[in-house]
């Protein structure tokens, strides 16, 4: 296996929504904005994308859960980017820890609050640019990478009002 290839698979979330004028905010897109982010992008890293879904992560289901994790396993590349609404992020990130069966990859879920296109500034580009770099860099297992810190699915929680995750371990944030 190539251990430059990232595999990057595409469910939607804030990270690939759109300004829906007509419903007055951003709504997920039909296909996903990243391919065309990453052609600009001068990496070294050679990334291929895999669209599971397009969904608010409030409306994935346990089918969309299941079909992340067969993509996951099915995946030839060891590194794994998992793009995801924040709102269920760990949900998911939980379910695959305790369901995967591989244990030779490094799966990094991230997202972003603010969509990757049409929003100045959005943290959608330092949220993936901070995932390729810690997903070349980790040893196999699952994490979430947000607001530029790994977590472990077991310890992170997202903060509304402050618009970040933290660790449940952390003092009171």
């Amino acid at each position: 296996m190539n251990q430059n290839k990232i595999h990057i698979l595409v469910t939607g979330g804030t990270i690939d929504s759109i300004w829906d004028g007509k419903l007055d905010t951003a709504v997920v897109a039909k296909e996903s904005t990243l391919p065309d982010f990453f052609k600009n992008l001068i990496i070294y890293a050679d990334v291929k994308f895999t669209q599971i879904c397009m969904k608010d992560s409030r409306n994935l289901d346990q089918t969309d859960v299941v079909n992340i994790l067969r993509e996951i396993e099915n995946s030839d590349c060891e590194n794994i980017i998992v793009t995801h609404g924040t709102y269920t992020m760990p949900d998911t990130a939980k379910y695959v820890l305790a369901n995967l069966k591989r244990k030779d990859q490094k799966i990094i879920f991230t997202g972003s609050m603010i969509p990757l296109q049409g929003f100045l500034p959005s943290d959608a580009g330092f949220n993936l640019g901070y995932s390729m770099a810690i997903v070349l860099e980790k040893l196999p297992g699952v994490y979430l990478c947000m607001n530029g810190r790994t977590f472990l699915p077991d310890e992170v929680a997202k903060n509304l009002s402050a618009g970040k995750f933290y660790s449940v371990f952390d003092k009171l944030q």
